[in-house]
């Protein structure tokens, strides 16, 4: 099901101090978003969609001025609706851990306006301060920490970039049913650099800025279970990772070749699940342990 949908809540930018070349915002927003025709960008100023920070519209005519702060509401014609439903863990007064299912982004992006995470929560807590502080692929399924409070915001961030948290994933992966890898574990290090695509990653040479360890937990004739333990924290690690040993992901779209664009096929989500979470609370100081109840199927 698709509808049209605009962001409750604003984009802002600020202008750069040099000027590119434009004489009013409207050119600058032409230059900055090629993707967004001209028209658009008329047809919001004309309903207020496009505004200074008291509030005051923005029109064609208004001159470029450097730092100006412009306020305007991301839409999108066909924002997909994704059939799936996201599921509180655990809360209290600072931050909210939730599970996300499987093709749902966590924060708004490209077609996905209010159908996110970020935003569902908004809706259901009635917290307009939530905000996930770190991310998930959209095809991943899992526990996303959120903050709650934004005066202990930067401690949870922090936790996350200082890499404080253990983290726990679940995989799926096609096997040779002959070989016994129950038990085993590999301790894989590379080197992981964007690709040419850029939202694809590569492995290639050079000294390792990455690091799973990686063990296999159950199998069948066909499949394996494995669990994952990320020690550093690249885009796409894991997904690289169990490429590398041989065992890309089941129903990934990306490695170890590029599926052609076309719509999600919610009968064959990404066998990658976020499963748990260790940290040390940085407010209270108590070990905390947040774990999904679920785990991925072996057929």
């Amino acid at each position: 099901m698709h509808y049209m949908s605009i962001s409750a809540r604003p984009s802002k930018l600020s202008l750069p101090q040099v000027n590119p070349g434009v004489s009013t915002v409207l050119e600058y927003l032409l230059l900055k978003f090629p993707a967004i025709g001209e028209a658009t960008w008329r047809e919001r100023m004309a309903t207020g969609k496009v505004h200074r920070d008291d509030g005051s519209w923005i029109t064609p005519a208004s001159p470029f001025k450097p730092h100006l702060r412009v306020f305007y509401y991301r839409e999108v014609a066909s924002e997909p609706s994704i059939p799936f439903a996201e599921k509180i863990l655990y809360r209290d007064e600072h931050i909210l851990v939730a599970y996300k299912p499987h093709f749902l982004p966590v924060t708004p992006g490209g077609r996905y306006v209010n159908e996110c995470l970020q935003q569902r929560l908004r809706k259901s807590t009635g917290i307009e301060t939530l905000q996930a502080v770190h991310r998930l692929d959209r095809v991943t399924a899992g526990l996303v920490l959120c903050s709650l409070n934004p005066e202990t915001r930067g401690l949870y961030h922090q936790l996350f970039k200082s890499r404080h948290i253990h983290k726990t994933y679940q995989a799926i992966a096609e096997i040779d049913g002959d070989k016994s890898l129950v038990g085993q574990q590999w301790d894989v290090k590379n080197r992981i650099e964007p690709s040419e695509q850029r939202f694809r990653m590569r492995v290639s040479e050079g000294d390792a800025n990455s690091h799973s360890v990686i063990r296999c937990v159950q199998q069948t004739d066909t499949q394996a279970l494995f669990e994952l333990h990320p020690v550093s924290g690249r885009r796409h690690q894991l997904r690289l990772h169990m490429q590398s040993l041989g065992w890309p992901i089941l129903n990934d779209r990306y490695y170890p070749v590029l599926q052609p664009l076309s719509p999600d096929d919610y009968t064959r989500p990404l066998q990658l699940l976020s499963k748990g979470f260790e940290f040390i609370d940085p407010v209270t100081n108590e070990p905390r342990r947040i774990e999904y109840d679920g785990d991925l199927e072996l057929k």
